[in-house]
């Protein structure tokens, strides 16, 4: 890794530490080693290396492509770790990048709504992350964050927003050999996402809080 990976979770954990109240909670789920493939709900432009500095490992990350186009954004973001990706789908380049990086045993850490929710809410989630579990066969690791969209303008320093990286456990999708039926697909996405949601509190699932959230509840309340 670049020393600007190291430098940039360093500097995460201080302005964590000196102007947030963070937790983060399911650590011990998380695998030491080998393959893994880490979906998170996306609120805010500080999500990735707040969710870097949470997983106990060296990770990377797929970022938008338009970052990639400033010089000097681009050197920065790309030695943190990430690659790009295209706005609105998982293009072929990407694809062949996250399988690499998968077999190589790295953890991926990929945003499945592919922008930030406006409103906090789980949106609509893209089928990349299905589809690479599936190619791959790479356990995915449910990841919930939440008190992100309170970083906004500098008042938020003053203020110590509660930030909470909830993690759960690893599950694996069935691995797919040949093509992938679009509704099988889109089968898989959402049970993703329903694992994403489990995670979160009822205000922030979205579309996706009747089935796992619902079993999750039912769990925690018996």
């Amino acid at each position: 890794m670049h020393w600007l990976y190291y430098l940039g979770r360093y500097l995460t954990w201080v302005l964590l530490f000196l102007f947030t109240r963070f937790e983060v909670r399911g650590k011990e789920s998380i695998p030491s080693q080998g393959p893994l493939l880490i979906v998170v709900n996306h609120l805010n432009l500080a999500d990735p290396p707040i969710i870097g500095v949470s997983i106990r490992r060296k990770a990377v990350f797929l970022a938008k492509e338009e970052l990639f186009r400033s010089r000097v954004i681009g050197y920065v973001v790309r030695n943190y770790g990430a690659f790009p990706v295209r706005r609105g789908g998982m293009n072929k380049e990407a694809l062949r990048k996250s399988e690499q990086l998968l077999k190589e045993g790295m953890a991926l850490i990929l945003f499945p709504e592919g922008r930030r929710s406006p409103s906090g809410r789980l949106g609509a989630a893209f089928p990349g992350p299905a589809l690479i579990a599936c190619r791959t066969g790479a356990p995915i690791l449910p990841v919930a964050i939440t008190g992100t969209e309170k970083i906004r303008g500098i008042a938020w320093l003053f203020r110590r927003p509660r930030i909470t990286v909830n993690i759960g456990c690893p599950f694996y999708l069935p691995q797919m050999n040949g093509k992938l039926r679009r509704e099988e697909l889109g089968e898989f996405t959402h049970s993703i996402m329903e694992h994403i949601a489990a995670l979160l509190p009822p205000e922030y699932r979205g579309d996706y809080g009747q089935g796992k959230a619902a079993e999750h509840e039912s769990r925690k309340s018996g």
